[in-house]
């Protein structure tokens, strides 16, 4: 039996109203590779049976503690039915791209049943007309609780869901006594509880102790700026320098309530192009093209609805502080950053060059701190002030989500199947009403975007914007800058219109080309989907 960390719970306590704290990933399948050229729904459980000890995530349940006095503790299931846990559907005609997102996003806004292992898996078929797949593909869409796994473990989670070749494992008949928990009594969770309050006072001295000579040599400024930087709400660059970044996000449509509703679009980009990007501006990242592509995407989309704000929006960006064991058993290893996006400048690159500035200070302010300080906060102080604090302190500080993953270089194999792509689908918040999550898959970066369908009525739409962001960002290879980062003094272009989108954003030769401007831009068609 284990016991919920800090951070893990705070994702336990966000599970409230409308917000729903899980993430997924979306694969899709080539069964040509399989033994026979076909994957049957038995093959499917059979092979997620013989992967169920190669995490602990997959047995694991919620088990609370009495009113809610204390973190809830994981606890290992003995039987685990795969059957319950793996279900299987099929896309209604005529079975596109669209009919699979308004699948996923339907799905996705369906919370988690946590009295029961907190993951789900759905085997979906009938993507007969879905641009450039290998006939007969099928897709996998598998969600976890934010509680259990981050980002870094579920890219190691889908590591160990698949195989590195086609052929079948051999699962081995011996019979294995497995250790499993019994669940606590209420007495027994309550004499925890005790014991962990003392734990809590002796955790608080510690973390005042370590704080305090930080506190003998800096001001009172200082210390409140250590301190906001421990949550990530420390700016990049200085508020007070830079023209056009607030430390308080702007608002915009993705900062208001959620509705139960939820939308999602997804994309290709190559990663040898991205490399492109980043050797043509020195000093730059992957990580920054990614922030800097999607703080032109929030411009281009803004712009053309007559919403863009003056000032820059600013992007919470996950960090991993995982160690060298990533089983994903680890639960939440992660920190936070607060970056602005500079959606307020029009040009390519010096929009990126001031992200590669001001993820690098954003960088040292988190770690001149400790990477592990807002953990440790979140593990001392009570779970009722940390949701407080997050709800009213932290989250006003930022407009969206932006996070990129590093997934498998080689290809992976389900079942016999081979994986074609595999793409995020992440985690919404009230006031942050839209994800942008990268994953990295086999020489591809898939992009998936998840908003709030009163908030984002037009996915397609924005990945169009997307697309074209990324192609003036491609642009940069042509005309490359010999110096190195620092903002470039030009005068701000007029952001070129966008396109409705004209084609699946799964088609794999998106985002290599700008998107042209129609003679007449109609509204485009909404990807919408309701919960069942």
């Amino acid at each position: 039996m284990k016991q919920l960390s800090g951070t893990d719970n705070l994702f336990l306590t966000q599970e409230t109203g409308n917000q729903r704290a899980h993430v997924a990933g979306l694969g899709i399948y080539d069964p040509s590779t399989a033994p026979g050229g076909k994957v049957r729904f038995k093959d499917v459980l059979e092979f997620f049976t013989s992967r169920l000890d190669k995490s602990a995530v997959f047995r694991r349940r919620l088990v609370r503690a009495p009113f809610d006095l204390d973190r809830p503790y994981w606890i290992d299931e003995k039987d685990i039915d795969v059957e319950y846990h793996v279900r299987h559907i099929a896309l209604p005609r005529p079975g596109d791209w669209r009919q699979l997102m308004i699948q996923v996003a339907r799905i996705h806004a369906r919370p988690l049943d946590l009295t029961k292992p907190a993951w789900e898996a759905y085997i979906i078929e009938g993507l007969d007309n879905v641009p450039d797949l290998p006939p007969g593909s099928f897709a996998l869409y598998i969600k976890f609780h934010h509680s259990a796994i981050d980002g870094q473990a579920g890219a190691a989670l889908v590591g160990n869901l698949h195989s590195l070749t086609p052929e079948a494992e051999t699962v081995s008949r011996k019979v294995v006594t497995k250790v499993v928990d019994r669940e606590p009594t209420t007495l027994e969770l309550l004499a925890r509880m005790v014991g962990n309050r003392v734990d809590q006072a002796v955790n608080a001295t510690k973390l005042v102790g370590a704080l305090a000579p930080l506190a003998l040599q800096l001001g009172q400024k200082q210390i409140e700026t250590m301190l906001r930087g421990a949550l990530g709400v420390n700016a990049g660059e200085d508020a007070r320098e830079v023209a056009g970044v607030s430390k308080k996000a702007p608002p915009t449509r993705f900062n208001g309530p959620l509705s139960p509703h939820r939308v999602v679009d997804a994309m290709p980009l190559p990663l040898e192009a991205i490399q492109k990007i980043r050797d043509a501006v020195p000093g730059s990242t992957i990580n920054d093209i990614f922030v800097s592509v999607s703080g032109g995407t929030l411009r281009k989309y803004l712009l053309a609805k007559g919403e863009l704000p003056e000032i820059s929006l600013n992007a919470l960006v996950p960090m991993s502080i995982h160690g060298e064991a990533k089983s994903g058993d680890q639960g939440n290893q992660i920190g936070m950053a607060f970056v602005p996006v500079f959606s307020n400048i029009a040009d390519a690159g010096e929009r990126l060059r001031k992200v590669c500035r001001g993820t690098t200070k954003g960088k040292k302010a988190v770690n001149s701190v400790g990477r592990d300080l807002p953990a440790r906060i979140f593990q001392t102080l009570p779970s009722k002030a940390v949701d407080f604090a997050v709800r009213h302190v932290l989250l006003p500080q930022f407009n969206f989500t932006v996070s990129n993953v590093r997934g498998p270089s080689t290809p992976l194999y389900m079942a016999g199947a081979k994986v074609h792509a595999f793409m995020p689908v992440s985690v919404l918040l009230d006031g942050m009403g839209l994800n942008i999550t990268g994953f990295s898959y086999n020489g591809v970066l898939w992009v998936c975007a998840v908003s709030d369908r009163a908030m984002m009525p037009d996915p397609g739409f924005f990945m169009d914007c997307f697309r074209e962001s990324f192609a003036e960002h491609l642009a940069l290879t042509v005309r490359a800058p010999e110096a190195e980062i620092r903002p470039a003094r030009r005068t701000a272009r007029k952001a070129a219109p966008v396109a409705e989108a004209s084609q699946p954003a799964g088609k794999p030769a998106a985002g290599t080309s700008p998107v042209r401007k129609p003679a007449v831009r109609r509204k485009p068609r909404a990807t919408t989907a309701d919960p069942e």
